[in-house]
């Protein structure tokens, strides 16, 4: 393994993270065939995410993307409520601020969403999920598949 990592992580909720050196999670692996199995299932479950978000912002529109994410993080949170500003949104659908803040007043106006500053909630799941591409349903339908652990909503 090599000491230095390639990618960074970014959290955006608040939560706990452990830390081990390459060395050290090198010998986890090749100790545990059940955590090989459990990274393997991630691995090919994270590229069939990253695979099909690919797809998604090349075919889908914006507000159907946003229902998407929102969906997405739902299903992580212990709330309704999601902390998170207009800027972290653009930044993971790769827009401006401002068009965020446009699709956003259109999933609003449906009673999906409410918005306040630095915080979205979502209102009605059901009709955030009619809004959001079929991406949505396939990406959490690759995680049960692989047999993952799958994130509740609240």
């Amino acid at each position: 393994f090599n000491a230095r990592a390639a990618s960074r992580a970014i959290s955006q909720r608040d939560g706990v993270a452990a830390y081990c050196s390459a060395e050290v999670f090198g010998e986890a692996l090749d100790s545990s065939e059940s955590l090989r199995l459990a990274l393997s299932r991630f691995t090919e479950g994270l590229m069939a995410q990253v695979q099909q978000a690919a797809a998604c912002n090349a075919q889908h529109r914006l507000d159907e993307r946003l229902a998407r994410w929102l969906l997405m993080l739902h299903d992580r949170a212990e709330d309704d409520r999601i902390d998170l500003t207009q800027a972290d949104i653009a930044g993971m659908l790769g827009v401006r601020r401002a068009t965020v803040s446009e699709v956003g007043t259109v999933l609003e106006g449906k009673d999906l969403i409410q918005r306040g500053r630095g915080w979205v909630k979502v209102l009605d799941r059901d009709g955030l999920e009619k809004a959001s591409c079929g991406c949505y349903g396939l990406m959490r339908d690759v995680m049960k598949d692989l047999k993952l652990p799958q994130p509740q909503a609240a």
